[in-house]
């Protein structure tokens, strides 16, 4: 693949990341079209999310050292565990758990049999319908200052849904954070920290797995290196919005766009148009 092509699989990384359709879903639909007509693979997926996540430790670097300093205090006892930025250390750490422990038991699953195209038309469909529904049905009462251990224990869950690409990481982890009644603007800056370290620890593996067998990857590390810089550059600008949006904005028009790719993606597959592998 050539380095016209990992720069648009950046800029879809970083347009996809942080909204609620799925970036790994993206990532595999796009590359079907693009001239070599090959899936991306689960390697350069894992490392293009570093760039992503590294826009997310620049957008929110304030609020990040403070979690990292409570959440160190409190180990020594210098701060007490129900400190606000203390707690959310621990659920961060916490919430990590499940998608760590899955995503190591099932990385030949997540690296062939979740990328099937009919599988993920599926997942974007149903988890879209149940991301509209949490958002319509939820109290959206609740704020940070309410997430408990067994809360974040939730949102990891949720969050390991996403090996499967079509699930979104920061929609399942957004779902189940409406469903247990927090705000828009709370259950996505909840989803974002939550992702930093499964996202940085699942690239960091990948791309140690990439120097050491290089001709794994569809891509050279140049050229998913520049993949990855872009996708930093246009994730910053898309939390920046997608912050802003959710202050008074649903997720209703990313439900109907996931419904209705998936619905397009069923046509193309059986239409022949694209294959599933």
């Amino acid at each position: 693949m050539s380095i016209i092509e990992a720069i648009i699989l950046g800029i879809v990384q970083g347009l996809t990341e942080f909204l609620p359709i799925s970036s790994s879903a993206h990532l595999r639909i796009v590359g079907e079209f693009l001239p070599s007509a090959e899936d991306p693979g689960a390697t350069f997926t894992a490392i293009t999310q570093i760039g992503t996540e590294l826009a997310v430790l620049v957008y929110f670097w304030g609020r990040i050292m403070r979690i990292i300093a409570a959440w160190a205090k409190s180990l020594a006892g210098r701060v007490p565990r129900n400190d606000p930025d203390a707690r959310m250390g621990w659920i961060v750490v916490i919430g990590t758990i499940p998608i760590g422990i899955l995503g190591f038991l099932f990385q030949d699953v997540i690296r062939d049999t979740f990328r099937n195209l009919w599988l993920v038309a599926t997942v974007l469909i149903v988890f879209g319908l149940i991301l509209g529904a949490a958002d319509a049905l939820g109290r959206r009462v609740r704020t940070e200052k309410d997430l408990t251990i067994g809360h974040g224990l939730t949102l990891g869950v949720a969050q390991s849904l996403a090996l499967i690409p079509g699930v979104s990481r920061s929609g399942a982890t957004t779902t189940a954070g409406l469903a247990l009644g927090y705000t828009r603007p709370a259950a996505a800056e909840v989803a974002f920290l939550l992702a930093v370290p499964a996202v940085f620890g699942s690239g960091l593996y990948e791309l140690l797995q990439a120097i050491r067998e290089p001709g794994e990857s569809v891509f050279t590390l140049g050229e998913t290196a520049i993949a990855t810089v872009v996708a930093f550059g246009v994730g910053w600008a898309v939390i920046a919005y997608l912050m802003r949006y959710l202050k008074k904005g649903s997720f209703l028009p990313f439900v109907i766009y996931r419904v209705v790719l998936g619905v397009v993606l069923f046509i193309l597959l059986g239409t022949g148009a694209i294959q599933a592998y």
